[in-house]
């Protein structure tokens, strides 16, 4: 069971908790979860949808100012339908480094880092803040390219067709496992990568469906 405890001063400005994980010697304070929240590069949202959970993945952007995490998604489908209602979400975003093997299958293990954000998800509806959201997702993922120079700012009609969901953090865990360099026997694995997009081209597949 996560034990529960109350930020102190390196929490975020809205006061939120952080969880303790089971393992004890492996939770991390506020300021890791900030740093891994920013470094990230996508995530997975869990919303309510007729009682029970609705899972999807999701680019986003962590905004310290005013504790919470950025959205961007299409106006129709299960996520804005299910944020529309309103209730609580979580997030959850990480990352995975080298297998470690062992002499037993049950202690085979792996290296990762985590990060677990529960709290309050709503539709942004004033224009305002939806355009420093999505000025916040154009610099985290394109950041080496400039408004006005590189590409056409969003205008106000673009802005009222998007939709953008802002989850307000009430809690918080992360937790990291890293092991030595020289571990022994420690490997890695290529896992998937877009170029698996083409080969399904060619074999004739169909177009490639836009998550929610």
């Amino acid at each position: 069971m996560e034990n529960e405890q109350t930020s102190g001063g390196a929490g975020v400005s809205t006061g939120s908790r952080v969880i303790t994980p089971r393992r004890r010697d492996r939770g991390k304070d506020d300021r890791w979860i900030r740093e891994f929240l920013d470094q990230a590069l996508y995530g997975f949202l869990a919303t309510v949808e007729e009682g029970g959970p609705a899972l999807n993945s999701n680019l986003f952007v962590h905004d310290a100012e005013n504790g919470s995490i950025y959205m961007h998604t299409a106006r129709t489908g299960r996520t804005p339908e299910n944020v529309a209602r309103g209730g609580p979400a979580t997030f959850s975003t990480a990352t995975i480094g080298r297998f470690l093997p062992a002499s037993e299958a049950l202690e085979f293990s792996v290296e990762y880092a985590a990060v677990v954000v529960s709290g309050r998800i709503r539709a942004v509806s004033e224009e305002g803040e939806k355009r420093r959201a999505l000025e916040l997702l154009m610099q985290k993922y394109a950041g080496h390219l400039h408004p006005g120079r590189d590409y056409r700012p969003v205008t106000g009609d673009e802005i009222k067709r998007t939709a953008v969901h802002r989850l307000d953090v009430e809690a918080w865990s992360g937790k990291e496992k890293v092991e030595a360099e020289g571990f022994p026997g420690a490997y890695t694995l290529p896992g998937i990568a877009p170029p698996l997009y083409r080969e399904a081209e060619h074999r004739g597949a169909a177009d490639l469906v836009e998550s929610d």
